[in-house]
């Protein structure tokens, strides 16, 4: 009897095993080598592109992979347009990762925004709240737009890219997208985005050196009527990812030091390792140019640093911020995100990333939280979208 089941026992482990593999497989890892379309071999299978949705949402966005290796970062010294903190060129040597194909849109960073209202009642109702054994679980969802007009008069419809929040904000969205997805996201460091952006080029812009051929790659001072525009209508890179030239200029983590590159000169960093962290809330740093710049300001290597007094200087409230600009040239200012192919061990790791680097940010949110309740504190994790369904029920 035994002996007669067990090609059946056999069969059902097999199909058990072959699913259970399945169901692990990484979202955007394949084990067969793909016929057609952009791929990245490792030794953990084939990266390959992906569009997936925000849990709990009708909203989706896509992914593309971006192959590992070693460039030199940085502009040369006879590059036109170069500033002082672009140099001296280092070698860097990057791992894979996935870079987001546009820049986030309003469509999906209103998803974040409205979960304002969201943790408001949370904590009215006395459920999901946040306490000491679950906080590294929490973000602080953004404060509504003192002056909407200042945000949006700019562009704002659900496919053009969202601009005008902080670093900090940037951060907490990157916080919120990997705990409701169980995927690792973050903002790309300044080594990360410049090789992406070049996609192999050795070249002032990724398609050469010459500016007047940008209007074909991107929206700038040159053709974009002072507003932004819908993602994705210019030539992409070789890579794949639209926009990486002008548009909005993009966050990135790092923070720019007066002699740029020069303590790494004549070694070889890691792009994920070797990061300038901020130390302050000024001199943050965003990459690519906006709509609003001229073309020597959006070369890969190019760099913008923030100025909390001029990027806030219609703010009226005390203290300003953590979440929004209002000022000049933060108009022009969004981000996209980035998966490394490898996530971080610790939870303190990825916390350094999504977390704010300078204590005054957090400061500055709890002082909003408490003194005027204009935004508030959430637990993130997969079973948000359901508590938000069910509080809607209610």
């Amino acid at each position: 009897m035994i002996c007669s089941l067990l090609p059946t026992l056999i069969f059902f482990i097999l199909i058990c095993v072959s699913t259970a593999s399945m169901a692990d497989e990484p979202l955007g890892i394949v084990k067969t080598k793909p016929t057609s379309g952009r791929f990245v071999k490792t030794n953990r299978g084939f990266m390959v592109p992906y569009k997936t949705r925000i849990p709990g949402t009708d909203v989706d966005y896509e992914m593309v992979p971006i192959p590992g290796g070693t460039y030199l970062m940085g502009s040369p010294k006879n590059e036109a347009g170069r500033s002082g903190n672009e140099g001296p060129q280092i070698k860097v040597k990057v791992r894979p990762f996935w870079m987001g194909k546009y820049e986030v849109t309003w469509n999906e960073f209103h998803q974040y925004m409205d979960l304002t209202e969201v943790f408001v009642d949370f904590e009215r109702l006395k459920i999901r709240r946040v306490d000491k054994e679950n906080q590294i679980d929490a973000i602080s969802a953004p404060s509504s737009l003192y002056d909407p007009e200042i945000v949006y008069q700019y562009g704002h419809k659900m496919d053009q890219p969202a601009a005008m929040m902080t670093q900090y904000s940037a951060r907490q969205y990157t916080k919120w997208i990997s705990l409701v997805s169980g995927c690792f996201y973050r903002l790309p460091t300044g080594a990360e985005w410049e090789y992406a952006c070049r996609a192999g080029a050795k070249t002032a812009f990724h398609f050469g050196d010459d500016p007047s051929n940008l209007r074909d790659y991107a929206w700038f001072h040159g053709n974009s009527e002072e507003q932004r525009h819908s993602v994705g209508q210019k030539k992409p890179n070789r890579w794949g990812l639209y926009d990486m030239h002008g548009n909005v200029a993009e966050w990135v983590i790092d923070y720019d030091e007066v002699d740029g590159y020069s303590k790494w000169k004549d070694k070889t960093i890691f792009a994920d390792r070797d990061v300038r962290w901020p130390r302050s809330l000024d001199n943050q740093i965003v990459r690519g140019g906006s709509f609003e710049l001229k073309s020597s300001d959006c070369r890969s290597a190019s760099i913008l640093a923030s100025d909390e007094g001029e990027w806030k200087d219609q703010d009226p409230c005390f203290p300003m911020s953590p979440w929004w600009f209002t000022g000049e040239p933060a108009v022009g200012v969004g981000f996209r995100i980035i998966r490394p192919l490898t996530t971080p061990m610790t939870r303190e790791l990825r916390e350094k990333f999504h977390g704010p680097d300078v204590n005054e940010t957090m400061e500055n949110v709890k002082n909003r939280i408490n003194a005027n309740g204009r935004s508030a504190f959430g637990i993130v994790d997969e079973d948000l979208p359901q508590a938000i369904k069910d509080l809607r029920k209610k």
